[in-house]
């Protein structure tokens, strides 16, 4: 079992840095308009004979009300009808990439996440899960991990039953905070009961897997109200946690500009927050996997990480890191391969391309043979906390220390610090550096000195 991690206020001031999440290497922030659709067709052509197994993503941009800290791609109206003509331009997409693949290459997962998915009507749900076993081969067997983000306001009971109907198997919750007054200053009140029904109409229906989702950071938030938010949310036993900083960037994100910055919590008070949000958790037998993500023991995550499977894509971290992963929907990432690419961020964009009968493609990456070593590295790093250079060596044809002598002095200094432990055969990331680790990753990244910082959120 992994040592636990270890609060240590002198790492986390020096090595609180703005950094990428890193969910993909290189990260979103390099793609670029070169690649469109004939790169993604290739891609697909190159997946279609390797035969490899898929992982698909569909994002439902709508919802019903704003929520003031959200920075994700979505559409707020209380029109349900404006979720039609998106489905029909959904549809059209998932055909145009289906006829490049082999029926034969089975969808070990897939994720609906947006926005809100359940803000489409059940009719919508059914209609969108038929296309979608019609075009590609979803596992029927309960076996493969089919999960969807739920919004407790917009799903009872009967939509419970619904979606496990579907074949989900997996459902993640947004939480958030459960203070009334942290509630009202974000626009997202939702009470325990809501949150608590929805769970165990899960747990009645035998989902596999519950997730619950935390913001710390959150306008009014103490330290001892998200004590007792965590406190309620471990009572309600979720497989999986996600407890996530947030990241203040009004100038970004126009919904942001409704928060009062005065009622921030200070960065003192923030890593309070975080240090108690650890401790708690901690001692109720969840496990730290790394990057705001704690899992119980006996979850898949936990045991992927004990047995150095752990893989991280744009799903976060997951066990089906070896699929082809496929991005329907506006703003959807793919990676196929060696390919990055995304569809526009634009709604109207990507309706309009569609309905040319056009992918809506707009940016995206080919990895080069040093992309896909960096990505190697940076991978295992987030994944296991533990490198052993030998594997490198044997699978990129490299010396390590070599080609990484650039790199070396900042390692010797982490290593000095007590980040990292060092020597001529791998890096491990010590207990008081896993708070830290996208710090170390950072290393690793050949192009973070072209990034604007101020991009990326802070590590902690």
């Amino acid at each position: 079992m992994l040592d636990a991690i270890r609060w240590d206020n002198d790492l986390i001031r020096r090595y609180d840095l703005a950094g990428p999440r890193y969910t993909s290497y290189p990260t979103a922030v390099q793609f670029d308009s070169l690649v469109g659709t004939f790169d993604l067709f290739h891609a697909l052509r190159e997946s279609r004979k390797a035969q490899r197994p898929l992982s698909l993503y569909v994002h439902v941009p709508f919802c019903a009300n704003i929520c003031y800290y959200c920075a994700c791609n979505k559409v707020i109206t209380k029109d349900r009808g404006r979720a039609l003509p998106y489905l029909q331009r959904l549809e059209q997409e998932i055909q145009l990439i289906a006829c490049h693949l082999d029926p034969a290459q089975k969808v070990e997962q897939l994720h609906f996440g947006g926005g809100t998915p359940t803000f489409l009507s059940h009719d919508e749900l059914r209609q969108l899960m038929s296309r979608l076993r019609k075009s590609f081969n979803l596992l029927d067997d309960d076996s493969g991990d089919y999960g969807i983000e739920i919004d407790p306001r917009e799903a009872d009971w009967s939509t419970m039953g619904l979606l496990r109907e579907l074949g989900f198997n997996r459902v993640s919750i947004g939480l958030q905070d459960l203070d009334p007054a942290v509630q009202r200053a974000v626009n997202r009140l939702q009470s325990l009961e809501e949150t608590r029904a929805v769970i165990e109409a899960a747990r009645t229906l035998q989902f596999r897997s519950i997730n619950i989702d935390l913001i710390y950071g959150l306008p009014k938030q103490t330290p001892d109200n998200f004590a007792r938010t965590v406190e309620e949310v471990i009572s309600l036993q979720p497989d999986r946690l996600s407890v996530f900083n947030y990241a203040h960037l009004p100038e970004r994100f126009m919904p942001q500009r409704r928060i009062h910055s005065h009622e921030l919590p200070t960065a003192a008070q923030k890593l309070d927050i975080l240090q108690r949000t650890i401790d708690q958790l901690t001692a109720a037998g969840y496990r730290y996997i790394g990057m705001d993500h704690f899992a119980l023991p006996d979850d898949e995550l936990a045991i992927a990480q004990e047995e150095s499977t752990l893989q991280r894509n744009f799903q976060g971290y997951t066990t089906h890191g070896h699929c082809d992963l496929i991005g329907l929907g506006v703003s959807a990432i793919s990676q196929i391969g060696d390919l990055y690419c995304q569809n526009s961020s634009d709604l109207n964009h990507y309706q309009n391309a569609l309905a040319s009968a056009q992918m809506a493609t707009q940016r995206g990456l080919v990895c080069n043979a040093d992309d896909r070593l960096r990505r190697a590295v940076i991978q295992q790093l987030i994944c296991t906390f533990h490198l052993e250079f030998a594997e490198i060596e044997r699978v990129f044809n490299i010396d390590f220390r070599g080609y990484f002598s650039a790199q070396w002095p900042q390692l010797q200094s982490m290593a000095t610090d007590g980040l990292i432990a060092l020597d001529n055969e791998k890096i491990s990331v010590l207990p008081a550096g896993r708070l830290l680790v996208r710090s170390v990753c950072m290393v690793f990244d050949a192009y973070l000195e072209q990034h604007n910082h101020q991009r990326f959120s802070r590590v902690i």
